[in-house]
């Protein structure tokens, strides 16, 4: 089927604002937008710029704004998002942050705030001869926020991240929820307290974009809610 292609482009060497792209491909139903992307760029205009990897929705690298909403371009597939044969799909770059060019931003804000909420784990006794075990119950307590890849879909959905770049930001939190909640690490106290200042947890409005935004299914709002609940009482359950 045909599908048109409409990219926003931008290189800050050449360009004094952003444009838009149009292309024309023939695509399989089952291929992927990144295949599309790939048609573009191979096939078409070899300057279109834009970042992926394993291309399994794994890297999370190809993070961007597909006909308005957050995905990974090698997770959707055509047929998920044009139905009729010439269909418009419109690619943008995520938002809130800086683009380097075309499709490509600059993550280093948002890796920022990942590291800002000490995301490993902190544990200082001695584990023995042995690692450090953990009931099949306890490790269930967090595994949903063990699935982050880091592809700032969630977080570059966020309201309160485009009004706000300090806002530490959905992903960040995921990231600090997946060790509070971990019964081996000893730093809870530590990331409940970045966490409590003014551009941590309670800039959330709670608007399920984070959530929705997932391609990895994580309950996003849900763990930032848990979050502020222990804030709140004091108590990790």
């Amino acid at each position: 089927m045909k599908v048109h292609l409409k990219i926003k482009r931008f290189n800050p060497e050449t360009d004094k604002k952003p444009y838009w792209g149009e292309y024309d491909v023939d695509m399989g139903k089952t291929d992927r937008v990144l295949d599309a992307m790939h048609e573009v760029k191979w096939t078409i205009d070899g300057t279109l710029s834009f970042r992926r990897s394993c291309a399994h929705g794994v890297c999370g690298s190809d993070a961007l704004r597909i006909n308005g909403r957050n995905g990974l371009a090698c997770k959707m597939l055509i047929q998920d998002v044009v139905k009729v044969d010439g269909g418009l799909i419109q690619i943008e770059p995520i938002l809130g942050l800086r683009v380097i060019k075309d499709l490509i931003v600059d993550m280093e804000p948002f890796f920022a705030h990942y590291r800002a909420v000490m995301p490993f784990l902190v544990n200082d006794s001695d584990p023995g001869a042995r690692e450090r075990l953990q009931s099949p119950a306890d490790r269930e307590r967090f595994d949903d926020t063990t699935k982050c890849i880091l592809c700032a879909c969630c977080t570059t959905s966020c309201p309160s991240f485009w009004a706000r770049g300090e806002y530490v930001g959905p992903a960040a939190i995921v990231q600090a929820h997946r060790f509070i909640f971990d019964s081996r690490d000893q730093a809870a106290q530590q990331r409940l307290e970045i966490l409590s200042e003014p551009d941590g947890v309670w800039r959330c409005r709670t608007v399920f974009n984070c959530t929705e935004a997932c391609p990895r299914g994580i309950q996003v709002t849900k763990a930032i809610g848990e979050v502020k609940d222990v804030i709140r009482t004091g108590v990790i359950q």
